[in-house]
Protein backbone atom coordinates (compact mmCIF):
# COMPACT_ATOMS: atom_id res chain seq x y z
CA UNK A 1 0.00 0.00 0.00
CA UNK A 2 1.22 3.50 -0.65
CA UNK A 3 1.78 6.58 2.06
CA UNK A 4 -1.38 7.17 4.31
CA UNK A 5 -2.14 10.35 3.75
CA UNK A 6 -5.88 10.14 5.06
CA UNK A 7 -7.48 7.89 7.93
CA UNK A 8 -11.29 7.05 9.39
CA UNK A 9 -11.00 6.39 12.80
CA UNK A 10 -13.67 3.84 14.06
CA UNK A 11 -13.37 4.26 17.73
CA UNK A 12 -15.41 3.12 20.96
CA UNK A 13 -17.43 6.08 22.50
CA UNK A 14 -18.01 4.80 25.60
CA UNK A 15 -14.47 3.77 26.50
CA UNK A 16 -13.48 6.96 28.63
CA UNK A 17 -9.70 6.29 27.46
CA UNK A 18 -10.15 5.96 24.17
CA UNK A 19 -12.57 9.06 24.09
CA UNK A 20 -9.40 11.11 25.51
CA UNK A 21 -7.20 9.88 23.22
CA UNK A 22 -10.24 10.85 20.44
CA UNK A 23 -10.09 14.27 21.86
CA UNK A 24 -6.42 15.06 21.93
CA UNK A 25 -6.20 13.94 18.16
CA UNK A 26 -9.05 15.79 16.77
CA UNK A 27 -7.73 19.30 18.36
CA UNK A 28 -4.50 18.47 16.68
CA UNK A 29 -6.41 17.74 13.53
CA UNK A 30 -5.81 20.79 11.93
CA UNK A 31 -5.49 19.49 8.12
CA UNK A 32 -8.08 17.51 7.90
CA UNK A 33 -6.19 14.25 7.53
CA UNK A 34 -8.69 12.39 10.40
CA UNK A 35 -12.08 11.76 10.35
CA UNK A 36 -13.79 10.43 13.05
CA UNK A 37 -16.35 7.77 13.45
CA UNK A 38 -18.55 6.66 16.29
CA UNK A 39 -19.46 2.43 16.49
CA UNK A 40 -21.84 3.40 18.72
CA UNK A 41 -23.89 5.75 16.50
CA UNK A 42 -27.13 4.98 15.46
CA UNK A 43 -26.73 5.56 11.64
CA UNK A 44 -23.24 3.44 11.66
CA UNK A 45 -24.54 0.23 11.13
CA UNK A 46 -26.08 1.68 7.89
CA UNK A 47 -23.40 3.89 6.68
CA UNK A 48 -20.85 1.06 7.20
CA UNK A 49 -22.63 -2.05 6.68
CA UNK A 50 -19.12 -3.75 5.60
CA UNK A 51 -17.94 -3.82 9.28
CA UNK A 52 -18.91 -6.08 12.05
CA UNK A 53 -19.66 -4.23 15.35
CA UNK A 54 -18.15 -7.15 17.20
CA UNK A 55 -14.71 -6.91 15.78
CA UNK A 56 -14.79 -3.18 15.93
CA UNK A 57 -15.25 -3.01 19.32
CA UNK A 58 -13.09 -5.36 19.61
CA UNK A 59 -9.60 -3.70 19.15
CA UNK A 60 -9.33 0.46 17.11
CA UNK A 61 -9.91 0.22 13.31
CA UNK A 62 -8.97 2.54 10.53
CA UNK A 63 -9.82 3.17 6.85
CA UNK A 64 -6.52 4.09 4.97
CA UNK A 65 -7.15 6.29 1.94
CA UNK A 66 -10.67 5.12 1.62
CA UNK A 67 -9.36 1.65 0.65
CA UNK A 68 -7.54 -0.75 3.39
CA UNK A 69 -8.63 -1.43 6.28
CA UNK A 70 -5.98 -0.86 9.73
CA UNK A 71 -5.95 -2.54 13.27
CA UNK A 72 -4.50 -1.76 16.64
CA UNK A 73 -1.28 0.32 17.17
CA UNK A 74 -1.04 0.86 13.56
CA UNK A 75 -3.88 3.17 13.39
CA UNK A 76 -2.77 4.72 16.68
CA UNK A 77 0.40 5.11 15.32
CA UNK A 78 -0.71 6.50 11.64
CA UNK A 79 -3.21 8.85 13.33
CA UNK A 80 -0.59 10.43 15.45
CA UNK A 81 1.46 10.49 12.47
CA UNK A 82 -0.91 12.21 10.34
CA UNK A 83 -1.02 15.16 12.85
CA UNK A 84 2.78 15.18 13.10
CA UNK A 85 3.31 13.76 16.38
CA UNK A 86 4.10 10.15 14.84
CA UNK A 87 6.99 10.09 16.53
CA UNK A 88 5.67 9.40 20.18
CA UNK A 89 4.30 6.32 18.85
CA UNK A 90 6.94 4.93 15.92
CA UNK A 91 8.77 2.71 18.38
CA UNK A 92 6.08 0.37 18.62
CA UNK A 93 6.39 -0.58 15.11
CA UNK A 94 9.73 -1.37 14.68
CA UNK A 95 10.30 -4.98 14.05
CA UNK A 96 11.76 -5.68 17.77
CA UNK A 97 9.24 -4.34 19.77
CA UNK A 98 6.30 -4.53 17.23
CA UNK A 99 5.28 -8.00 18.56
CA UNK A 100 5.40 -7.05 22.45
CA UNK A 101 3.29 -3.98 21.98
CA UNK A 102 0.49 -5.53 19.70
CA UNK A 103 0.41 -8.38 22.46
CA UNK A 104 0.09 -5.60 24.96
CA UNK A 105 -2.46 -3.63 22.60
CA UNK A 106 -4.52 -6.78 22.26
CA UNK A 107 -4.54 -7.34 26.24
CA UNK A 108 -5.30 -3.78 26.90
CA UNK A 109 -8.33 -3.78 24.45
CA UNK A 110 -9.72 -6.36 26.05
CA UNK A 111 -9.98 -5.29 29.07
CA UNK A 112 -10.32 -1.47 28.27
CA UNK A 113 -13.38 -0.75 30.48
CA UNK A 114 -11.27 -1.87 33.58
CA UNK A 115 -8.49 -0.58 32.97
CA UNK A 116 -10.28 3.11 32.46
CA UNK A 117 -12.30 2.67 35.64
CA UNK A 118 -8.65 2.28 37.38
CA UNK A 119 -7.51 5.19 35.58
CA UNK A 120 -10.67 7.27 35.89
CA UNK A 121 -12.75 5.91 38.03
CA UNK A 122 -15.22 5.49 35.03
CA UNK A 123 -15.69 1.63 33.12
CA UNK A 124 -17.81 3.10 30.77
CA UNK A 125 -19.27 6.80 29.57
CA UNK A 126 -22.24 7.03 28.61
CA UNK A 127 -22.03 10.82 28.47
CA UNK A 128 -18.48 11.28 26.64
CA UNK A 129 -19.90 10.91 22.97
CA UNK A 130 -20.90 14.49 22.50
CA UNK A 131 -17.42 15.62 23.92
CA UNK A 132 -15.79 15.23 20.48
Amino acid sequence: MSEITHLVIFYDSYCPLCMAEMRHLHKRNTNGKLDFVDINDETFADNYPQFNHAELNARIHGLANKQQVITGLDVTYHAWRLVGMGWLYAPLRWRIFRPIADWFYIKFAKHRYRISYWLTGKARCDTCRQSL
